[in-house]
């Protein structure tokens, strides 16, 4: 029997492998970013905070996690 594939997302120009897409919120969560605070883009497509829990991210998608800094 073989295993079965990987899901690999590039993050931050990064390779991560998931055992299935994730959602951004589990991606958020496995790579330790609390959602609050932060933008994410999906293959250059900014992502509703309010979709988080339900949009998936599939294989060879590329995804940007911004930050904001405050700062004067």
């Amino acid at each position: 029997m073989t295993e079965p594939e990987r899901v690999v997302v590039r993050v931050n120009g990064q390779d991560r492998g998931f055992d299935q897409a994730p959602t951004v919120a589990e991606l958020l969560d496995e790579i330790g970013v609390r959602p609050e605070g932060v933008a994410v883009a999906v293959d250059r497509q900014v992502v509703p905070r309010s979709t988080f829990a339900e949009r998936r991210v599939e294989h060879g998608q590329q995804v940007e996690v911004l930050r904001a800094v405050g700062g004067g």
